[in-house]
């Protein structure tokens, strides 16, 4: 990584080079990305769990936009039908729903995970994986969402966490040739990011990152920041969070951790509640994130 020195010299340099390009001086290039808040790239979007699950793609899109949470990820079985099965016509015409809405498609959320003991399985998972590549390529999303997922009697965990990881790497390598990130749920027996971190170091293609996912397990050993610490650096453009006002996770220290590290992915809502309205629930956890956020940023400027 550059020094200090070292990029700002680069960032003068490159100012210099193009005569000051849009009337910047370097000076100014340079205070301007110094104003910038950290976090301030972060986005709130949506996961399709209970909250849109049964919403066909216009209404998901529709409520989305009504509740100013403009990012979704596309859970796999879901109502909207986004499935690896539509045709080239079909993808277009979703693809063309998002361009002309202000809601981003995130990426598809699949359920393929990559511990299964029997080989016939486990191919299976990564050519289903390959296939929601396409689907969000040609969909006009970012990457995909897979598992690790659990360990299994007469099986040594270690050849497991082995497996995963030469497993994403595989389809990081796909994914990458179409421009999509494979996403690493924190999820199943696999949930302790102590494991997660051994799933990492084997899973070493640059297009893996891991999908932070608020479990209980977060919490465990050293405590939530050791545990976001193991991973932080190979996190990918997406984390799940449940629904921010819940009392039995510290979502206000979480929010913080990523603010401090300048996180400037997607934190989609996976919320498990059943509210009477939930367009109303959804801008009340916009409301929540946007507080969250701005106080984080606010204690880190004091410190």
């Amino acid at each position: 990584m550059m020094s200090e020195t070292t990029r700002r010299h680069f960032l003068r340099r490159a100012v210099a080079v193009t005569g000051g390009a849009m009337g910047l001086s370097a000076n100014g290039l340079l205070a301007a990305q110094a104003d910038r808040k950290p976090g301030s790239r972060m986005r709130l979007g949506l996961v399709t769990y209970l909250w849109g699950q049964d919403w066909d793609l216009p209404t998901l899109i529709a409520n989305c936009e009504k509740s100013g949470v403009l990012g979704v990820e596309l859970r796999t079985t879901h109502a909207h039908g986004v499935e690896p099965s539509l045709g080239p016509k079909q993808r277009r015409e979703v693809k063309k729903r998002f361009a002309d809405s202000p809601v981003t498609f995130v990426g598809p959320g699949s359920n393929e995970r990559f511990d299964h003991p029997d080989p016939a399985a486990l191919a299976k998972a990564v050519e289903a994986t390959k296939a929601f590549i396409k689907l969000s390529h040609d969909c006009g999303g970012s990457g995909v969402k897979v598992k690790p997922n659990s360990f299994h009697p007469g099986v040594p965990p270690e050849k497991t966490i082995q497996q995963i990881g030469r497993s994403l790497n595989v389809v990081g390598a796909f994914g990458a040739d179409y421009g999509q990130q494979i996403r690493l749920e924190v999820h199943g027996q696999c949930s302790p990011l102590p494991i997660i971190k051994q799933i990492m170091d084997i899973a070493d293609h640059p297009n893996v990152g891991v999908c932070w996912n608020s479990n209980a397990q977060d919490l465990e050993g050293e405590g939530l920041e050791y545990n976001f610490n193991l991973v932080k650096d190979r996190f990918g453009d997406t984390a799940h969070v449940r629904e921010l006002d819940g009392d039995e996770y510290p979502y206000q220290k979480l929010i913080e951790l990523f603010v401090r590290m300048d996180y400037g992915g997607w934190i989609l809502l996976e919320c498990r509640t059943r509210p009477s309205d939930r367009v109303q629930a959804l801008a009340r956890q916009r409301q929540l994130w946007e507080q969250m956020v701005a106080g984080a940023q606010a204690r880190i400027a004091r410190s």
